[in-house]
């Protein structure tokens, strides 16, 4: 069996015909297996979805009930059956209830990463190799460039500058699901130890990640009708990208403008977004670490998508190892 027999990219997704089932597809399609809950790979109006528990119940948090005709859990190791091809979710390292998906018949396994980092990360479990016949990668931050630093040296960068200047607020861009809960923990096993202040939109998936045991201590709503500005004084607010453009961000006291990101290796990037302390905290691979993890699948061909393809192909070809990118479209960035 040829690989583009197993799967290959269609217009709504990457299909197995065999399955006659779509990963991640971007449009409505009769089955979807979906590897994790941020929207550009999660999307409402499928007849039936197969994902983790986690990602379900975030996928409900985020579209409301019948966000599917009908779901199945898949429990991460677990093998079944679809129409005869097997299908295994493993954990993929990104944010709470990601997944990989293994795809075999006939002996050709073929592993769809979806998202993944590989740093440590205590609200999400870690990113588990599996070897394969194909692997199916990201590319977000596919160049040679991004090299993420350990996300405990960005966060101790975060608590000096709060020490430094406690009359100020600290507002932190954060997306909100994975990455914003992740700074949070962070914080926490920094020893933080004080209410972290949080914008509306995180609340219902920061209270689901520690209704799943993961501790991010006191949240309080980062709200100004009870008070005044100099109540968030020397105050550490979390909140999406977002809400840093409007009239929100401007009922705190002379707040430093701070981006939880691995675009943050882009200076640039960080002066255009008016960033004054920017985070370099990624919630995908780097560089260093989509390399690695290539050659740890032992796969004998790479298919590259959503990212920084062509660098990442010219490197798997220099290795000696088959490459080609997938060219697929609607996925972002949301979780990065």
């Amino acid at each position: 069996m040829r690989a583009s027999d197993l799967l290959h990219p269609r217009p709504e997704g990457l299909y197995c015909p065999p399955g006659d089932f779509f990963i991640d597809p971007v449009r409505p399609v009769n089955r979807a297996l979906i590897t994790h809950g941020h929207s550009d790979h999660a999307r409402s109006g499928h007849r039936s979805v197969l994902a983790t528990q986690q990602t379900l119940d975030i996928m409900e948090l985020r579209y409301g009930e019948g966000f599917a005709e009908t779901v199945q859990t898949a429990a991460l190791g677990k093998t079944m059956a679809l129409n005869g091809v097997s299908v295994t979710f493993h954990p993929a390292g990104h944010v709470l209830g990601s997944a990989q998906i293994a795809v075999e018949r006939q002996g050709l396994r073929i592993v769809a990463s979806g998202d993944y980092k590989r740093q440590k990360d205590a609200t999400c479990e870690p990113f588990e190799p599996v070897r394969c016949d194909v692997f199916i990668t990201e590319a977000t931050f596919g160049l040679p460039v991004f090299r993420h630093p350990p996300d405990t040296q960005e966060i101790a960068r975060l608590l000096k500058s709060a020490a430094q200047f406690p009359e100020r607020s600290h507002l932190v861009g954060a997306y909100a699901l994975g990455k914003a809960q992740r700074v949070m923990r962070l914080l926490r096993d920094a020893g933080y130890d004080r209410p972290i202040y949080i914008h509306g939109a995180l609340t219902r998936l920061s209270e689901y990640y520690q209704s799943q045991g993961i501790d991010l201590g006191q949240l309080d709503p980062a709200t100004v009708d009870s008070g005044g500005k100099d109540d968030f004084a020397g105050a550490i607010v979390v909140g999406p990208p977002s809400a840093f453009a409007d009239r929100w961000a401007r009922r705190f006291p002379d707040p430093i403008s701070c981006f939880a990101s691995g675009w943050m290796r882009i200076r640039q990037r960080a002066k255009q977004g008016g960033v004054e302390l920017p985070l370099i905290i990624s919630d995908h691979a780097d560089w260093d670490e989509l390399t690695a993890t290539v050659k740890e699948t032992g796969a004998e061909e790479i298919w590259v998508t959503h990212g920084r393809e062509e660098a990442l192909v010219r490197w798997c070809e220099l290795e000696g190892i088959a490459a080609r990118p997938l060219h697929l479209v609607g996925y972002e960035d949301e979780g990065d």
